[in-house]
């Protein structure tokens, strides 16, 4: 039983040591790609800076028939949503 437990704990620290060792090497290679693409690639295009657009204008005025039919169409939707 002694002899199994011993091989058990060989295992474990020989498995956790390949993972530690394949982690600390993923950690240097992303860390030397990062840099090489750094140093190789081309520089980002600037960007302008953005411009507030103006708003459209509305019409400055609405068809007295168009006005009438938006009022009982608020009026209707209002009644219908009431809290």
């Amino acid at each position: 039983m002694n002899e199994l437990m011993s091989q058990a704990v060989d295992l474990m620290i020989a498995g956790m040591g390949f993972v530690f060792a394949f982690l600390v090497i993923l950690v240097f290679a992303t860390t030397f790609m990062s840099k090489l693409i750094l140093r190789f690639a081309p520089p980002e295009p600037v960007t302008p800076a953005r411009t507030q657009r103006a708003k459209p204008k509305a019409p400055a005025s609405v068809d007295p028939d168009t006005a009438e039919a938006i009022k009982k169409a608020i009026a209707k939707h209002r009644s219908r949503h009431k809290k």
